[in-house]
């Protein structure tokens, strides 16, 4: 009698159980999956200078954390869009808002071609709290994802001894910091380091791998059904050959390829899936709402 007493109980208490568990269960998942995943094939426009033309038809727009103003995000979500906001994570510009609580010792060389760029020592607890408080914002300010910039400094002339170690831990920092907040986020360019983030990071983007010959090394991104994005810069044209000479290459491998220049404003655009339509694609949407326009390097 106590064996089947004790049966009866413990299947009542695991009926009243169960649904409770499930949902502990399924509240785990949802944590774990609350950012955005894109997958190949994921549409996009990048725009950092001028005012943000909100007219392509796309399933996702990068724009500037600090000058894009909350209309502007509010209107692309409203049109269905994702937003990833682009900032950078491991240069001082000296423009932006946040600028003077650098401190003096984390500054380092000057970025080759970039005025009023220095490249930031990493390891800095400082460097790293300004970086968290601009995931802040854009958490704040509802962007989907985000873009960390110049992500490599130890593969470049920074004025610190960076290592390779340096830039693994300041990346997965950037990763972990930016997932607690349910932000998306991409590994930016550091293709020497792609094997040992892949897991890390949401998806990728890259400049001027065709011109490099470098493609090959993102497609552990895409064999984890995870987005690479890329752009070759019309000014290298000479280099990278015409869209309907490069494209083939990148849509053999599944990546999300834009032709654009250096400006990186609304147009030159050339999405490489769409490559028998070199111009831009804007839908017949209301006419471009505006944004403050980046400040540009001095």
């Amino acid at each position: 009698h106590f064996l089947v007493i004790h049966l009866v109980a413990s299947r009542t208490v695991m009926k009243n159980l169960f649904p409770a568990l499930l949902l502990c269960l399924l509240a785990v998942v949802a944590c774990d999956a609350a950012h955005w995943e894109p997958e190949p094939n994921t549409s996009w426009q990048w725009q950092l200078q001028g005012t943000v033309d909100t007219s392509f038809d796309v399933d996702m727009y990068d724009i500037d954390l600090f000058d894009s103003s909350q209309a502007l995000i509010d209107e692309l979500h409203a049109a269905g869009r994702k937003v990833v906001c682009y900032f950078s994570a491991g240069s001082y510009e000296e423009w932006r808002p946040d600028a003077d609580e650098f401190p003096a010792s984390a500054l380092g060389n000057a970025l080759d071609g970039w005025p009023g760029e220095r490249w930031l020592d990493i390891r800095n607890s400082q460097v790293r709290s300004i970086m968290s408080d601009r995931l802040d914002l854009a958490q704040s300010k509802q962007c989907d994802g985000v873009e960390p910039d110049n992500v490599d400094g130890y593969t470049n002339d920074s004025g610190f001894p960076l290592t390779g170690a340096d830039q693994l831990s300041f990346n997965r920092f950037l990763a972990s910091e930016a997932h607690a907040r349910d932000l998306s986020i991409g590994l930016k360019n550091d293709l020497d380091q792609v094997l040992d983030l892949v897991d890390d990071f949401d998806w990728a983007l890259n400049e001027q791998c065709v011109q490099f010959d470098e493609c090959e090394l993102l497609s552990p991104f895409v064999q984890q059904n995870k987005a690479v994005f890329g752009v070759e810069y019309v000014e290298e044209q000479s280099e990278t050959g015409t869209p309907a000479q490069f494209c083939p290459e990148v849509n053999a491998l599944n990546f999300d390829w834009l032709q654009k220049d250096y400006d990186l404003t609304a147009t030159p655009y050339v999405y490489c899936r769409n490559v028998g339509s070199p111009s831009p694609s804007p839908s017949p949407s209301p006419s471009p709402s505006p944004s403050p326009s980046p400040s540009p390097s001095p």
